[in-house]
């Protein structure tokens, strides 16, 4: 049976659509399209007739801005001045009454920017094209409609009048494997989501997805209720747990006065979810106000700042209570972010009672985040006893069950017992299985002797819970020589960073005085920074699991502990020696201010390691954070939360989360994972056991020598077909080499590909990205030019030139026979490397031609620097003479580029040119005078590491 095409796939998809009661339309170029959009705005706009000068200015007005300022166009009315001198507003699209739209469907439109592109199958709603459909032939990649789409966003799409800049959210599939995204060139593939009933099961199949999915009044509704439009500019679309989760909750509200709660596993975007939640609801006439209650002042500022960044101005957060209140008492302020300690403050005492009194008996809607801390105490009564027909909502990702209900401060009730029903629940293997988020890899480090008798057991630390034995130098000596160790081996440093949590204050001190030691002498030492509170507390070792509260904002009139206090001070001393900041413990503004700059700095990877007791262990969120290294006792909540640290989506490299224990969790870790998915969870959430990585990494060996049995056989394959199946085996064995990397018992002898021929395979791997990369062959399409070579997994920061010539420095101080073998490694580092590639055949000649020539005595980096002047300023010559460029305007270019990280555009390489080109010729010429700007700059601006 032979595999269903493109054209079959994208027929019955066509079809499909029809019987939905799309109109089919026959629009395959931009004129048809303009044509067509006039006739749709006036039927859209009560049947009213633009003249060609009235739609001319529409036209203009909708060809303004970037995707985020053309979505905000879409949503909103354009004044137009009519010739006649009257005014009409001018509606794009029915945001209130989704389902009133008009519903066209076209297919293979044709749009020349860059490159000639044709789009597969395109959704015009009131004759704007709002969904873009690519399809790949059954068994293709589905990663290759990604990659066309992201090659149409930089080609073809703000051609002509760029109405394909209105398109809010694509969908490629297979057929078989179908997915949707919204309209943001810089997202990854990562960025991509399935679809799903509202039990989670997912709706791959393309005829299944657009039964769905792309029903007229449901994708209408996705692109007017569950696109936000973030300041920070880009689109972002609802996934379906997420959209379920909202439309419970306004079903709720509309149709019952009653509570419940959402289950979102820690990680899945919850703060996106809620703010769409509060967006929704705070429309619905009979809501007075809407809260979304945190229970720490971070979390306070950081959801803020979150709800701001998907809508400026939408949420103002309460300060202080008397801030609070005043905003309860302005109509106008329906969305409010706060604390639950605020606004037990404004219920309880009497001066704002009077304040806020006709709120009492109004229907105002709570939305409490992490609705398993606060919402058990006597908080969440007052504001009950206060707000007589609140509706309350909570979410959480770690909900209070009969199992691990704190029944040691005598507390039984359950978060069902306290918000009734759950109206949506996605859990952590949900997560996993939708690659929303990772696994966890987890290990389990230290055993101690004890000794009885003659006899000498290996005992769990777990199982001696003496304090001198866990707090001992010795032991805390030893866990830091295992970090220092194996650090840069987990996070793949320096893309990733690392928590490490302990149990007390008073070991975190001792944690950190170690390090400092152990790296006293080191030239390049893990960045280590700490923050805890100086509060005086005792630990509540809580049978819930709940990690102790631990917040930057000490209490007024709080006890502190003053050794704490002075031992914090010190330790910011040296942060602010580190990052040339001025933080201290010395106002409660600067020590808050403190606690943000770490935030950021983790989020930015510029902390390797950040030592904590609690805090940073729930509702922080660092895509970067890789590694969570644990030497305290976690169960149930605060595990899961802890860990969940690790596991956000980033990009290739980032294959797991890793989780280092120095104690024995692991039946705490299996009782959580059962807990909060199901008994049978762990081999889903956890990551398989080393062996079984090396058995698959050796299994792909064997298939990848079948392919090119020797490195030198790959030159030789005899087509792009068998090309591909050398690009898709190999790749393989990156994505497996990643993941051994990041297990501390990684050994090379484990593998049967030997290192060097790895090398020796990846370079060749390399020359084929590079030719499909040049190749520009406008009337042929390779099949390699699809494939996603996923350079990410071969990237490494820290290699770059500066790099480069400490290994040429320490060639002097090696025997001839070492420095052989020194260059031989150096060569292989600069064909394996992708920054290095450009730079390849200069170093090699400096290191063939130049470096022998070299005395003892004399400076190989000045040597370098005069070589590579030299040949910078050839190639500049060259290229202004080969291209007629005016050397002034090329150097302000690579100005620019110094600056901006910015490449040329088209104008500014024309207004470098010496001549005109020709109208016929001019594309051809600045498409070429382009790539030999990008190859200058590659071969000698990036990647230089500071020569």
């Amino acid at each position: 049976m032979t595999t269903q095409s493109e054209y079959l796939l994208e027929e019955r998809l066509l079809k499909q659509l029809e019987g939905f009661e799309y109109e089919r339309i026959a629009v395959d170029n931009e004129p048809a399209m303009l044509a067509n959009l006039k006739r749709q705005l006036e039927k859209h706009n009560g049947g009213v007739s633009f003249t060609a000068e009235e739609f001319e200015r529409i036209l203009s007005h909708l060809n303004t801005g970037t995707v985020v300022e053309r979505a905000k166009i879409l949503r909103d009315k354009f004044v137009l001045k009519r010739d006649g001198g009257e005014t009409l507003y001018v509606s794009f699209l029915n945001c209130d009454e989704w389902c009133m739209n008009e519903f066209q469907v076209t297919h293979q439109v044709s749009a020349e920017g860059k490159r000639k592109n044709r789009y597969d199958v395109t959704i015009l709603i009131n004759g704007l094209p709002l969904v873009q459909i690519e399809l790949k032939r059954r068994g293709a990649e589905l990663k290759l409609a990604f990659h066309q789409i992201n090659r149409y966003q930089h080609e073809s799409y703000d051609a002509g009048h760029g109405l394909f800049q209105y398109v809010q959210i694509f969908v490629i599939s297979n057929g078989v494997n179908t997915k949707y995204f919204s309209n943001n060139k810089h997202q990854a593939f990562q960025q991509t989501f399935y679809w799903t009933d509202a039990e989670n099961k997912r709706i791959s199949d393309l005829s299944e997805f657009a039964g769905t999915f792309l029903k007229p009044c449901h994708v209408a509704k996705m692109i007017t209720h569950y696109v936000v439009i973030t300041e920070s500019g880009v689109l972002k679309v609802l996934r379906p747990y997420q959209f379920y989760a909202v439309e419970g909750l306004v079903d709720r509200i509309k149709n019952s006065d009653e509570d419940a709660y959402v289950w979102h596993t820690t990680g899945s975007g919850k703060t996106l979810t809620s703010f769409k939640a509060s967006q929704i609801i705070q429309r619905l006439p009979k809501v007075s106000k809407v809260l979304f209650v945190v229970d720490r002042k971070d979390l306070d500022y950081q959801t803020a700042r979150e709800f701001n960044g998907f809508s400026k101005g939408s949420v103002d957060s309460t300060a202080n209570t008397r801030h609070l209140v005043e905003q309860l008492n302005d109509d106008s302020c329906k969305l409010i972010v706060t604390t639950i300690q605020k606004l037990n403050n404004a219920v309880l005492k009497e001066r704002y009672l009077g304040k806020i009194g006709h709120l009492k008996d109004s229907k105002v809607v709570f939305i409490f985040d992490e609705c398993h801390r606060s919402q058990f105490g006597e908080t969440h009564q007052n504001i009950r006893r206060f707000f007589t027909k609140a509706q309350m909502f909570g979410f959480t990702g770690t909900p209070i069950f009969a199992d691990n209900a704190n029944v040691t401060a005598g507390l039984t009730r359950t978060t069902a017992d306290l918000f009734g029903k759950c109206l949506h629940k996605y859990v952590i293997v949900d997560a996993i299985r939708d690659e929303n988020v990772l696994r966890f890899s987890v290990e389990y480090v230290g055993k101690y002797q004890k000794k009885e008798g003659a006899n000498a057991l290996d005992i769990e630390v777990e199982d001696i819970d003496r304090k001198e034995i866990l707090e001992s130098p010795q032991r805390i000596g030893k866990i830091v020589d295992y970090v220092l160790a194996h650090h840069a081996q987990k996070t793949k440093r320096p893309d990733f960073t690392a928590m490490f949590c302990v149990g007390s204050v008073e070991v975190l001190c001792k944690y950190y005085e170690a390090f400092k030691e152990k790296q006293k002498d080191v030239a390049n030492p893990l960045r280590v920074a700490t923050i805890f509170s100086y509060a005086a507390n005792e630990e509540n070792p809580l049978a819930n699991g709940l990690l102790p509260e631990e917040s930057p904002d000490v209490p007024t009139g709080a006890k502190i502990d003053q050794s704490s206090r002075d031992k914090l001070d010190a330790y910011i001393a040296d942060y602010n020696a580190a990052f040339g900041t001025q933080y201290s413990t010395n106002d409660s503004q600067s020590f808050y201010g403190y606690y943000q700059d770490i935030a950021k700095r983790v989020r930015e990877g510029k902390i390797d390691v950040l030592l904590v007791v609690n805090m940073f262990l729930t509702g922080f969120d660092s895509p970067r954070l890789n590694t969570l290294y644990v030497d305290k006792n976690l169960r149930f909540h605060g595990l899961v939360q802890a860990f969940s640290r690790t596991n956000r989506i980033l990009n290739d490299r980032k294959s797991q989360g890793n989780i280092v224990c120095f104690r024995n969790l692991k039946k705490a870790t299996d009782e959580a994972i059962a807990l909060f998915s199901n008994k049978d969870a762990k081999e889903t959430v956890l990551v398989e056991p080393y062996e079984d990585y090396v058995a698959k990494f050796n299994k792909a060996s064997i298939e990848l020598l079948t392919i090119a049995p020797t490195v030198g056989s790959v030159d030789d394959l005899p087509d792009e077909d068998a090309q591909l199946a050398f690009v898709t085996k190999f790749r393989e064995l990156m994505r497996l080499k990643n993941v051994l990397t990041t297990f501390a018992e990684f050994k090379d002898a484990d593998l049967t590909l030997e290192p060097q021929k790895f090398e020796d395979y990846k370079s060749k791997y390399l020359d084929l990205h590079d030719a499909v990369k040049k190749s520009k062959d406008p009337e042929k399409t390779s099949v390699l030019e699809d494939v996603d070579f996923e350079l990410s997994l071969i990237h490494r920061d820290e290699i770059n030139v500066a790099y480069i010539l400490n290994l040429l420095v320490s060639l002097k101080k090696l025997s001839p026979e070492e420095a052989t073998k020194r260059k031989k490694e150096i060569l292989e580092v600069l064909a394996g490397d992708v920054n290095l590639r450009s730079k390849k055949e200069l170093i090699q000649a400096f290191i063939e031609e130049n470096l022998p020539k070299l005395k003892p005595e004399e400076d190989v980096i000045g040597a370098f620097e005069g070589f590579w002047d030299g040949k910078q300023k050839e190639a500049f010559g060259k290229l202004c003479q080969e291209e007629n460029i005016d050397p002034d305007g090329l150097q302000k270019i690579l100005g620019t580029y110094a600056f901006a990280n910015r490449l040329p555009r088209e104008q500014e390489i024309v207004g470098t040119l010496t001549y005109k080109p020709k109208i016929l010729e001019r594309k051809s010429i600045l498409q070429r005078v382009a790539e030999k700007i990008r190859a200058f700059i590659d071969t000698f601006i990036e990647g230089m590491g500071g020569v």
